[in-house]
């Protein structure tokens, strides 16, 4: 996606993610300023994509290779611990939704409770 080309955090986009970036400002009716800050890139470089797109001088050359740096290698199999502290967590996660859920009911409550006594 992108290289750092120095100590200063110069970044270089490739031409295929610069065009991708283009086509996605242009297929969805979202403003190039959304999708800059959701890609975390500067809207001035979205905006200059797009000229050099229209312009033709940003073309995409779409190649064959497959990367096979270790960034994509498949995830390892969670070991037994992992797999019983995921299911304790999701329990939890559980109990406080519920919890959560009975609490704003109750807020609820006392909110009619309020709304009666002020009434009368």
């Amino acid at each position: 996606m992108a290289k750092i080309l120095c100590e200063e955090r110069v970044l270089e986009y490739s031409k295929e993610f610069n065009v991708m970036v283009v086509k996605l400002t242009d297929g969805l009716s979202v403003k190039a300023i959304d999708i800059a800050d959701i890609l975390n890139l500067h809207p001035m470089m979205v905006y200059r994509w797009r000229q050099e797109f229209r312009e033709g001088k940003l073309i995409s050359n779409p190649s064959r290779r497959v990367n096979m740096s270790l960034d994509h290698r498949e995830p390892k199999p969670l070991s037994k611990k992992q797999l019983n502290e995921n299911e304790l967590l999701k329990k939890e996660n559980m109990r406080l939704k519920k919890e959560n859920d009975l609490l704003k009911k109750w807020q609820q409550y006392l909110a009619e409770v309020r709304q009666n006594d002020s009434d009368s």
